[in-house]
């Protein structure tokens, strides 16, 4: 990738800035310092986080190039600190066109906290999903190409080596243990997926802007980010007792949808959907290959966003449904969420109290989260906030246990 970037910026570098005297130029240096603990609300009241943060943001322009740089680190109580870049991209603005290479943040589509056509940065679930979404997006190496007609905007983009979720550790309150019984073995040989050019990711966007209504189109060839657990069974020489190795193993997805939201009186109706082929099932039937059903899915979602009473609320019906259905999959056929959020500012908007809310009709768990965030001074502001859990099984009330309370203490310079 270092070299691409080389071939493609260096002649339009030499274009755009070779013999240019007096080019015009800025630097800013920006970012925050952040304390972030919680404290689980059961048991011992456990520390569920105790993080402090530094993150740096960097932008130089000149001309028409500019490079921006976000370094980060993560100090932890009780684990190794994490220093990484969440981006570090070039961009090179022409009259039409517009360039962006290097390790970037990219967010398609129009729904809040759901992932529908928002695929090309994966996500970073170490810590479920209770951070910000600029921390749970992973930074992919990538080149974007956006074409300008208009109001209208074509969008390219080329990811050429494949990012995986991030999955909790083991030893971490959000690990999932994968059901399989404690003589199952795991078989990491094909986890990867080979870094060379027949395995880019591409993805196309065309998004139309009118009075009425905001349009985008997508489609994209891809990698799933999770990865398939594929079973095979065998018998022990030495117990005679059976044995299951579990393999996991990436596939590659193809997808189309869209988006769009409208506005009408004071209220925005928003609308996002796409349709997966080629994702791979973990069924109950031991007679199939592996374990796994090859299915297409659907995952679409309706919003609404109001005002009531200076109370800005938002409403969406999300579900997740998979085509041709078979009764061994362990999925269900329908996976329908509700999110609500409503928030309302006070005192001259230095104050904000906010409720979020993933509601699982299918099983009626439920992740609630009420927050509060006020700022004290320039720069300096605090949060306060819960995250509880209901239900006994499935998404949300599997961490039923883990109800927590936090706070967040950040210093932005």
């Amino acid at each position: 990738m270092n070299k691409l970037c080389a071939l493609i910026i260096a002649p339009l570098l030499f274009v755009l800035v070779w013999d240019t005297p007096a080019v015009a130029q800025s630097t800013t240096m920006t970012g925050y310092v952040r304390n972030y603990t919680g404290i689980l609300l059961e048991g011992d009241q456990e520390y569920a986080i105790l993080q402090d943060t530094f993150d740096l943001r960097i932008e130089h322009t000149r001309g028409k190039v500019a490079f921006k740089a976000n370094p980060y680190i993560y100090f932890y109580h009780n684990r190794e600190k994490e220093i990484d870049l969440r981006q570090s991209y070039m961009d090179i603005r022409l009259e039409t066109v517009d360039i962006r290479i290097g390790k970037q943040q990219i967010v398609w589509g129009k729904a809040d906290g759901v992932f529908i056509t928002d695929v090309i940065s994966p996500k970073d679930l170490s810590e479920y999903l209770l951070p910000d979404f600029e921390e749970i997006r992973i930074g992919v190496q990538a080149l974007k190409v956006d074409y300008y007609i208009g109001n209208n905007s074509l969008e390219f983009v080329w990811v050429p080596d494949f990012t995986p979720t991030r999955i909790p550790a083991e030893d971490s309150i959000w690990y999932v243990r994968p059901p399989f019984p404690g003589t199952a073995t795991f078989d990491y040989s094909k986890k990867e997926v080979p870094s060379k050019f027949s395995n880019s990711e591409l993805f196309l966007k065309y998004s139309a802007m009118t009075s009425l209504i905001d349009v985008e189109l997508m489609a994209g060839s891809m990698w799933d980010d999770n990865p398939t657990l594929h079973v095979t069974q065998s018998i022990s020489p030495s117990t005679g007792l059976p044995v299951l190795t579990v393999t996991p193993e990436h596939h590659r997805l193809e997808l189309a949808g869209g988006s769009f939201s409208a506005a009408l009186g004071g209220m925005v109706f928003r609308g996002e959907g796409a349709y997966y082929r080629g994702k791979y099932f973990n069924s109950e039937d031991p007679a199939l290959n592996d374990r796994v059903v090859k299915k297409d899915y659907a995952h679409f979602l309706l919003g609404l966003d109001f005002t009531l009473l200076d109370i800005k609320m938002s409403l969406q019906v999300i579900e997740k449904q998979i085509q041709d259905y078979d009764e061994s999959i362990i999925n269900e056929e329908r996976e329908d969420t509700v999110t609500f959020l409503m928030s309302r500012d006070f005192l001259r908007e230095t104050l904000k109290l906010e409720l979020f809310s993933y509601i699982g009709m299918n099983d009626n768990g439920s992740l609630i989260r009420p927050k509060m965030t006020y700022d004290l001074m320039d720069g300096f502001q605090i949060v306060a906030g819960f995250n509880i859990f209901t239900g006994n099984k499935g998404t949300y009330g599997q961490f039923d246990d883990k109800d927590m309370i936090y706070s967040k203490i950040k210093y932005a310079f």
